[in-house]
């Protein structure tokens, strides 16, 4: 499959408008390249959607959250910039994010899903994610920039709050991302 059939599959996956707005740009500043540099991000070019991104960065082995937007502060009730994502307070969820993670840093592509009760606490939410890897000081997805916005699972129509149920199912659905 080609870059292009692969970017426009990914795309019709996501949701969100924003999400699309996020990816289109993302996809736009790799200027056929398989991922952008970090360098070449500004958030100039998204303004309305700084709340609701986060920017990690690989360091010795794990992913701390370089930046986090004004939106994620309220979802996990406290700062959440500089923190390193073992240290969030994910619960039953940990083995889900660190797939989502480990799936983006080994195959340096794009991820995007939903997940319903994106932290302890907060089950009343469903989580509308986007990750996508970034170029940093040489190292493939030595950052990622993500987009994360999140809806009450009482807005949603059954169908697509089913989407967000977490199960074993979540975890291996990984393996068709991107």
């Amino acid at each position: 499959m080609s870059t292009e059939t692969s970017n426009v599959a990914f795309r019709a996956q996501l949701i969100i408008a924003e999400q699309r707005q996020l990816y289109d740009y993302w996809a736009s500043i790799a200027a056929g390249r398989s991922m952008p540099a970090r360098d070449d991000v500004s958030p100039a070019h998204f303004p309305r959607l700084l709340p609701f991104i986060s920017l990690l960065e690989r360091a010795d082995g794990r992913l701390k959250v370089r930046l986090a937007g004004t939106r994620l502060r309220d979802i996990y009730d406290r700062e959440i910039t500089g923190l390193f994502l073992d240290e969030m307070d994910w619960g039953e969820k940990q083995t889900y994010w660190d797939a989502v993670y480990d799936h983006v840093v080994k195959t340096l592509r794009p991820a995007q899903g939903v997940v319903r009760g994106p932290r302890l606490d907060k089950n009343h939410l469903v989580q509308f994610w986007l990750r996508l890897p970034l170029l940093h000081e040489g190292a493939e997805a030595g950052m990622i920039l993500c987009y994360d916005t999140f809806v009450s699972a009482q807005m949603l129509p059954r169908s697509i709050e089913l989407l967000g149920t977490q199960s074993a199912d979540d975890r291996a659905s990984l393996a068709n991302y991107g």
